[in-house]
């Protein structure tokens, strides 16, 4: 390879992290990739950190150690969460949302990837240093948010289904309390996750909890901890769901049947933009 200019450089090592999200990269792969001194790839690297710290456009970190290197968080600032959370809450309250039994219609910003990606990284954010080994979520409208925030911390994504499906092979099948007096089933491939491992669940919405604390249930059976929950919408309440931290993206009031919800940003985000 002939010499690369030190422009084009810089470009493709910010390229090569911002692919990786989450995953530390050796000095050695840049200097093999690029025929760079690992001096030069150290100084090329402070000059992404600066940049991308500026603008606010996500982090990067040295790792030391023998397995060390440098990694790349996607992150945005408060400021453009609580922008985005507040234009989003403002959508959502638009009474044309409303459905019959207490829903919002919600299905064209969770499938919109500029969306779900930014609330990714809201996410992520304060769960980067929980040593997360996966993300599960319920189907199906979790997915695209589970998917991204999966994607953000470099870590797969499971999907707890309501019934077991023959090409996932044996299934730990559980029943729980919906919240509302019934019960309903969840189902888990039992290849999906290792025992000890530890999870990080994110769902669509929660009123009652009671899929939340299912999936909460159904980890104990595999032997893996929880680490925390977060929620795109959450109902607010006096008492929390458990005794894990909860990380909801945007809270309501009202149950949108006797009386109408109202959505604003969860308090937290603003807690940790004051910080």
């Amino acid at each position: 390879m002939d010499k690369v200019k030190r422009s084009e450089r810089l470009a493709a090592m910010t390229r090569m992290l911002v692919d990786n999200p989450n995953k530390v990269l050796s000095y050695q792969v840049f200097c093999d990739r690029f025929k760079a001194a690992k001096s030069t790839v150290s100084e090329d690297i402070a000059l992404i950190q600066n940049a991308l710290s500026t603008y606010d456009l996500g982090q990067v970190t040295t790792v030391t150690g023998a397995a060390g290197g440098v990694r790349f968080r996607p992150l945005i600032s408060w400021k453009e969460a609580q922008e985005l959370l507040s234009m989003l809450a403002d959508k959502l309250n638009d009474p044309d949302r409303a459905l019959p039994g207490g829903f919002l219609y919600s299905s064209d910003l969770l499938s919109n990837p500029e969306i779900t990606r930014k609330m990714a990284c809201i996410i992520a954010r304060p769960c980067y240093e929980l040593g997360v080994d996966f993300v599960l979520t319920m189907e199906t409208k979790g997915i695209p948010v589970a998917m991204m925030t999966a994607e953000a911390l470099n870590v797969p994504l499971v999907i707890a289904r309501r019934s077991s499906r023959v090409y996932e092979g044996s299934a730990v099948n559980i029943s729980f309390p919906d919240g509302k007096g019934g019960i309903e089933t969840m189902s888990l491939g039992r290849r999906a996750i290792a025992e000890g491992q530890r999870a990080l669940i994110v769902d669509d919405f929660i009123r009652n909890g009671g899929t939340a604390l299912g999936m909460i249930e159904l980890m104990k059976e595999f032997k893996t901890k929880v680490v925390g929950l977060s929620f795109v919408l959450a109902k607010e309440r006096e008492n929390p769901l458990s005794d894990l931290p909860e990380w909801p993206l945007i809270t309501f009031t009202g149950d949108g049947v006797k009386e109408p919800m109202k959505l604003k940003p969860a308090k937290w985000i603003f807690e940790q933009g004051d910080k």
